[in-house]
């Protein structure tokens, strides 16, 4: 399947690497907020997801067993590739998503809500997402309340960053 790429990829790819996050040890600080949001939303599962190279890795998870999944099946470059979020409510009805096998097979996705997370330097490296088996809507409230979720982990990234510079 053929994915968007971000106009700076390499960059956004190099700042990605310099913050250490991908394949680093689980960190309860994430999973409290993708427990939370998943909680909020009812939703199937909430990740925080890095979007690499050739892969979507997840640095915190609930509701899905996978560790990543390649990026060319991942709803989360699509977002990267949008201003500030991405919405589906029905991927079976959106021509980019109707046949990924992540769709078509488990997880059975059938709606994403996912906000973009940034590098300190201001690269999308990232979502919080949510995942759902079934149609969903979002109002905008929810997606301001989906917002604010994604700053607080956005804010841990920009922290860790900021502990690991000021160390070396």
């Amino acid at each position: 399947m053929k994915y968007p790429t971000h106009p700076q990829e390499s960059q956004r790819l190099q700042a990605l690497l310099d913050l250490n996050l991908l394949d680093s040890p689980p960190d309860s600080r994430f999973d409290a907020i993708t427990n939370a949001a998943q909680t909020h939303f009812n939703s199937k599962s909430a990740l925080i997801s890095l979007v690499a190279e050739d892969r979507q890795w997840f640095k915190s998870k609930q509701g899905l067993a996978a560790d990543e999944t390649p990026r060319n099946v991942s709803f989360c470059t699509y977002a990267i590739a949008e201003e500030h979020y991405l919405i589906v409510p029905d991927a079976l009805a959106d021509d980019r998503f109707a046949n990924n096998p992540l769709v078509r097979g488990e997880p059975f996705i059938r709606a994403y809500a996912g906000v973009i997370l940034h590098s300190p330097g201001g690269y999308e490296i990232g979502t919080l997402c949510l995942l759902y088996d079934t149609p969903q809507t979002f109002s905008d409230d929810d997606i301001a309340i989906l917002c604010k979720f994604a700053e607080l982990a956005e804010a841990l990234i920009q922290e860790d960053a900021a502990g690991s510079s000021a160390s070396k």
